[in-house]
């Protein structure tokens, strides 16, 4: 008899167990110093449709851009 196990990369849900987003569907996101380090995507959107996880340094500026999706963002604070 086959067995499958759920692997935590098909996993729906975020970090703190709510739904997760989709991933690049904004242009522009507000983070604060408790989601760094920052990551594109980041760990509340889904990843099977996206591009590969880059992280981005955000906290000398106050902002970043993604390479991949264009996708910008900013350090509230």
């Amino acid at each position: 008899m086959l067995s499958l196990s759920v692997n935590e990369s098909l996993d729906n849900s975020s970090p703190n167990g709510a739904p997760k987003k989709p991933a690049n569907t904004e242009r522009l996101y507000t983070v604060t110093r408790a989601d760094l380090p920052l990551s594109c995507p980041t760990p509340e959107m889904e990843l099977w449709n996206s591009h590969p996880r880059v992280y981005l340094p955000i906290e000398k500026t106050g902002s970043a851009l993604c390479p991949y999706c264009g996708a910008r963002f900013e350090l509230e604070g």
